[in-house]
């Protein structure tokens, strides 16, 4: 794909996502009062205490806040993540005469924070961001040397935290469900559906193993140099990478070679490669 091509591409991903987001945030969040961090979340308190146009709160936090970062960490961010910050707060402006899809803020909290997950994770893929209270946290993270995670679990709590004082607690807990759905759906969004998996096999029988993995499977093996911890012996590990259909046939393989051996298996959400998915 041609460079133009790429960076068309991701300018698309950023407006379409930042106008997910702010669809799910008119017909699913604001009308129900969901609070669920970001300056989203802090527009959603200010609009129900003060009744202020939620579009331009968030003009008003997003544009000092890109300034900020600009400022204290550097011009990394570019054009694209602008482009995210005054894309979104538009679109919320545009789409504030929309009904709301529905009154039940469980509902609310569950398909808000979907929508919203499926917003920023199509922003990232992009290669941008929104910005807001992620620029914040970053800041905080630079400054303070806490990690990015507590930093950005700070400033939501805070604003879940003001929400129950605002409206009141069963608002509060709706905002922690549409934040926990958010941050599971930029996961999906970002890896995809785990669909492989990735197995390390410790055995004293790695040859036949080896064998029967390439011969029955089809799958290559990777061994990796390893001790025992108790017995300070050197034991290689053999690591393998098989689809989840393939998976039950591979355990029944080592299961029958060599019935003590030692498997742990894990997901691999995305692999890339010879008999996988090309780059």
């Amino acid at each position: 794909m041609a460079p133009w091509m790429v960076q068309a591409r991701d300018y698309f991903y950023v407006i379409i996502g930042a106008a997910i987001i702010a669809l799910g945030f008119n017909v699913f969040l604001l009308p129900n009062q969901v609070a669920s961090g970001g300056v989203s979340g802090i527009s959603t308190i200010l609009t129900g205490v003060f009744g202020w146009e939620p579009g331009l709160v968030q003009y008003a936090f997003n544009i000092p806040l890109f300034i900020a970062g600009l400022i204290f960490l550097g011009a990394r961010f570019g054009i694209k993540s602008l482009v995210g910050t005054l894309v979104l707060p538009a679109v919320v402006l545009l789409t504030a005469s929309w009904e709301p899809w529905t009154y039940n803020p469980l509902l609310g909290a569950l398909f808000g924070g979907i929508t919203v997950g499926l917003g920023l994770g199509i922003v990232f893929r992009g290669g941008a961001s929104t910005g807001g209270t992620d620029l914040a946290a970053q800041i905080i993270t630079k400054y303070t040397g806490f990690s990015l995670g507590r930093s950005v679990l700070l400033i939501d709590g805070l604003i879940v935290l003001s929400a129950a004082v605002v409206f009141d607690i069963e608002k509060a807990l709706y905002a922690l469900i549409g934040l926990f759905v958010t941050t599971k759906t930029i996961d999906i969004v970002q890896l995809g559906f785990s669909q492989s998996k990735m197995i390390y096999i410790i055995t004293n029988k790695q040859d036949e193993i080896r064998e029967a993995i390439y011969k029955e499977i089809d799958r290559g093996v990777t061994k990796l140099p390893a001790y025992g911890g108790y017995t300070n012996e050197e034991k290689s590990i053999l690591m393998v990478v098989a689809y989840q259909t393939e998976f039950t046939k591979l355990k029944q393989v080592v299961q029958i070679i060599d019935p003590t051996a030692f498997v742990i298996v894990s997901d691999a959400y995305e692999v890339l490669g010879e008999g996988f998915k090309r780059y």
